[in-house]
């Protein structure tokens, strides 16, 4: 059994920001020299989130919306009220909803991805920032 692990910085804006990261998994298995077993896309923040959608417009506008309702931007979020001058208490609420990481199979050195579905990492912070990934590789 072989491990492989890599560490992905990417640039993001915050306010629900969707980056498709899948090609960049996919290299990092290509990269592993492993043909089957499994891999773990991990973001090392606590206001974003890795996930699988069908990426296209109409998904990214629903996503973002989905999101503002069920966890409204509020200056009374006691994260807000407790820690003067943070308005991000909403992104961290996401985040805990939605998971910091997905693993997914893979086969013949390929990710065993459905026909529409992509690797993406959401932004939920109030601002810029870098964000951190892990992907490992563990498999044969």
């Amino acid at each position: 059994m072989g491990v492989h692990t890599v560490s992905l910085t990417i640039s993001m804006k915050g306010s629900t920001q969707i980056d498709n990261i899948t090609k960049s998994v996919a290299d990092v298995l290509a990269g592993s020299n492993l043909s089957a077993g499994i891999v773990t896309v991990f973001v090392k923040h606590t206001t974003a989130s890795v996930m699988i959608i069908e990426d296209e417009p109409g998904i990214r506008a629903d996503t973002k919306t989905f999101w503002d309702r069920i966890v409204p931007s509020d200056p009374r979020w006691q994260h807000n009220t407790v820690n003067p001058g943070e308005d991000n208490g909403h992104s961290h609420l996401r985040g805990q909803l939605q998971g910091p990481s997905v693993t997914i199979p893979f086969a013949a050195g390929t990710l065993l991805l459905g026909t529409w579905q992509q690797i993406v990492v959401v932004d939920f912070d109030t601002r810029a920032r870098n964000r951190e990934l892990v992907v490992q590789v563990v498999g044969e």
